[in-house]
């Protein structure tokens, strides 16, 4: 078998192969694997082919060549033998690296030629694989199994589907050589699986021998290893499925051991151990402090861990606070109240009031604040009880926080005091101090277990006082820094999605609530199905809306109303007024009136409710609480003029009521609307009051003004049926108008006439004409075939665009 060369190894070769002086001595060195054997008998070839004689060390001649292979196998008595023919033959040997007994090395003094050869590079890998599996994807998977060694590149080769994967025949091949290694060198290899194949001063104490070099070297020699002391990745692989587990889980808790001493890192070698029911005190404090690296960043996996702790010997009820914490960091907060109780209820069990606190924030994400609370101020976590307590309505009084002066604990101190001024004080104030928070805590906020996030009610806030970039920015910030783990990810998304539905982004709303997980926590469900009935009802989706509706009734009764969730209640409230159910929500409601005012009335708070309120009283026609409703936030205009925006909108809706429209002041509302970020309420409120003017110029106006802030053009649009193909069944030279086709585009959507009308801001009996008139135009004998027909306009109408 030829061997694969580059030129100048090839070139190499020939010339010594012609060179027939016989103290011409050649060296071939290099690891295991390098194909070594393979360049001694392409060298013998070629000097037979010269007309040299060729001999072995089993039958040696007095001139010629003389092939020794393995050279580092031999012993002494055969190493001198060899050197004592050096002066009749020319030698040409085949050795490792490594050992290099002193017989040996006076052998390789006598050598004035050294071929290295090198590890395969991609080209050549490839030229070494069968045909079939000759691809760039394949080739390079190999390559980067192997290390280009040719020796595995082989082993791969003959043993592979075409599958870019490693075969158990492939790694089997490497059975003979793991068994031949001297134990201290298999203890080396583990050790590099391990990744510790440098770390020189834990190898030592390993091996117990202070002859790291040699063993180290003799690793090397063997071609598993690469030059960084790592071993190559079919190689790893092999020791991974050939070594017993218990040898592999032996060297790698002795590791941890070791590297506890030294106060190191012990997480990358305890790891794969987690599952292996490895057991006793070295291993369970192995498994702890691995666990405690992880939390932070890995909170499913330190579970795991601490669990391994226990099942190692490690009493569970030491463990059971910080696996409760490990546990609600990774989402299981069923797992985490259930060790959290169980270290409550044991009066001697060590961390209670950590478990306390791991039990309040997970209560606080199922919407149980007063419990939440309860559990904060036993357990000593003041700024977390303050915001607790705040959010069922119960004032709390200023207090310093009695933490350490950490960046924790100054963002949870900011936290508790910003939410305290959003009740007592200056919105702007507490939103500076919630935004002061955030920032804050995102270095260190990844591995901490909150009820909610400055971010999360920070961006609250901001929906309440229409400062939606503010709270866009504080979102996206938290998402980046992966502020309070898994449990906070999905509250975050959804505070995201409910800013693009206020903004009228219903698609980009519809997308992130399509990314959530399944199964919610109950402030989560909340949320996420009001935004659900909040993306249904903008969109003029009555079928949608009514199964949001369903799960919304659930998701209410699962959350008990507290001062955090009022932006849910506020888009439920003109749902239920629209599908005539709001007897539903009648409780609910008494009970958000009642936290109000126990809060002393906050304003900022009570705006969701109040615009919820009024446009529910609107819908089911009852002016006296419309009126009551645009009353309360004309007063809240009076102390912060941020709300003067809202205000001024109630009040151009009140005016829409009563059939007296400005077309100055509803412009004037609509595009402080939009410019607060409410871009769909503006434009409803400009589309509806169109429909109630009786002058035509103030409801061009006004439908200009609709489209404007919903960033569409106003100039008009037209598709006739010239523009479509002859397909059969149109008449040719029938044109719709701009309107006409927003009418068809709906109409086909299989949306009815009541919900056209209320997406383009005109009353059904409109929508009716339009589509009578355009099944007259274009000559339909029935609806069928004029859907059929629309379908084709509309189509036609948007590969245009």
């Amino acid at each position: 078998m030829t061997p694969i060369l580059d030129d100048a190894t090839a070139t190499h070769l020939t010339a010594l192969a012609a060179d027939t002086r016989p103290g011409a001595h050649v060296a071939v060195l290099a690891p295991g694997g390098h194909g070594k054997t393979m360049l001694l008998a392409h060298l013998a070839r070629a000097v037979e082919a010269a007309g040299t004689p060729v001999h072995t060390l089993a039958e040696p001649g007095s001139e010629g060549v003389l092939l020794v292979d393995d050279a580092h196998q031999l012993d002494d008595a055969d190493l001198r033998r060899v050197t004592g023919l050096a002066g009749t033959v020319r030698i040409v040997l085949a050795a490792r690296p490594w050992p290099r007994p002193a017989a040996l090395a006076e052998l390789l003094e006598l050598v004035g030629e050294q071929v290295l050869p090198e590890p395969f590079d991609l080209t050549q890998v490839r030229q070494a694989l069968p045909a079939r599996l000759r691809t760039d994807r394949f080739a390079e998977f190999v390559h980067g199994q192997t290390g280009g060694v040719p020796g595995f590149v082989d082993r791969l080769a003959r043993t592979a589907t075409g599958e870019p994967e490693v075969p158990a025949a492939a790694l089997a091949e490497f059975r003979p050589e793991l068994a031949r290694l001297d134990e201290t060198v298999l203890r080396f290899l583990l050790a590099a699986d391990a990744g510790v194949g440098l770390r020189l001063d834990l190898v030592v104490e390993l091996l117990e021998t202070p002859d790291v070099h040699d063993v180290v070297e003799a690793a090397r020699a063997t071609g598993l290893v690469g030059p960084a002391g790592t071993l190559l990745p079919i190689a790893q692989r092999a020791v991974r499925a050939l070594v017993p587990v218990e040898r592999r889980a032996w060297i790698r808790q002795r590791l941890a051991e070791l590297q506890l001493a030294r106060g190191g890192q012990v997480l990358p070698l305890m790891r794969p151990l987690a599952t292996t029911g490895i057991g006793g005190a070295g291993a369970a404090t192995a498994f702890e402090a691995a666990a405690a690296e992880a939390l932070a960043t890995e909170p499913a996996l330190a579970a795991r861990l601490y669990a391994a702790a226990v099942t190692a010997g490690k009493a569970g009820i030491e463990l059971g606070a910080r696996r409760a914490e490990a546990l609600a960091l990774a989402g299981d907060l069923d797992g985490a109240l259930r060790l959290a109780d169980e270290v409550l209820t044991t009066e001697d069990a060590p961390r209670r009031k950590a478990a306390a606190a791991v039990a309040a924030a997970a209560l606080a994400h199922r919407g149980q604040l007063a419990r939440s609370a309860q559990l904060y101020r036993w357990a000593g976590v003041h700024p977390l009880a303050t915001v607790a307590a705040l959010g069922i309505g119960e004032p709390a009084d200023a207090k310093d926080a009695d933490g350490p002066p950490t960046s924790l604990w100054s963002a949870l101190d900011l936290m508790a005091r910003g939410v305290r001024e959003s009740v007592t004080g200056a919105p702007t104030t507490a939103l500076s101090m919630l935004v002061r928070a955030a920032g804050t805590l995102e270095p260190v906020g990844r591995g901490v277990l909150l009820p909610d996030s400055p971010a999360a009610l920070g961006a609250i806030l901001a929906l309440h006082h229409g400062e939606l970039a503010t709270a866009t920015s504080l979102l996206e910030r938290a998402i980046a820094a992966s502020t309070g783990g898994a449990p906070l990810a999905t509250r975050h998304k959804l505070l995201l999605a409910w800013i693009a539905m206020v903004r009228g982004d219903l698609p980009e709303a519809g997308k992130i609530l399509a990314g959530l997980p399944r199964s919610l926590e109950p402030r989560d469900s909340l949320f996420a199905v009001a935004a659900e009935v909040g993306v249904a009802r903008r969109a003029g989706d009555a079928a949608t809306l009514g199964r949001a509706w369903l799960r919304a009734g659930e998701a209410v009764l699962r959350h008990p109303v507290d001062l955090f969730t009022f932006l849910p209640l506020g888009e439920l409230t003109m749902a239920a007024a629209r599908l005539r159910d709001e007897s539903r929500l009648a409780t609910h409601l008494d009970q958000a009136r009642l936290l109000l005012a126990g809060l002393g009335d906050p304003p900022l708070w009570a705006t969701p409710l109040r615009w919820g309120g009024l446009h529910a009283a609107i819908t089911a026609g009852r002016r006296d609480d419309a009126e009551e409703h645009a009353a309360a936030l004309r007063t809240a205009a009076e102390r912060d003029e941020q709300f003067g925006t809202i205000a001024a909108a109630a009040g151009c809706w009140l005016d829409v009521v009563d059939g007296t429209i400005d077309p100055d002041a509803v412009e004037d509302a609509a595009h402080g609307l939009h410019g607060a970020g409410f871009t769909w309420d503006a434009a409803r409120l400009a589309g509806r009051a169109a429909t109630k003017t009786s002058d035509r110029a103030a409801m061009v106006r006004l439908l200009d003004c609709a489209r404007m802030v919903q960033g569409k053009p106003v100039t008009a649009r037209r598709v006739s049926t010239s523009d479509v193909p002859d397909i059969g069944g149109l008449p040719r030279e029938v044109s719709l108008s701009d309107r006409e086709l927003q009418v068809a585009e709906l109409v086909v959507s299989g949306m009815t006439y009541k919900d056209v009308g209320d997406r383009l801001f005109i009353s059904a009996k409109t929508v009716e004409h339009h589509v009578a008139r355009m099944r007259q135009r274009l000559g339909a004998t029935s609806r069928s075939e004029l859907l059929s027909q629309l379908r084709t306009l509309v189509g036609s109408s948007v590969a245009r665009e």
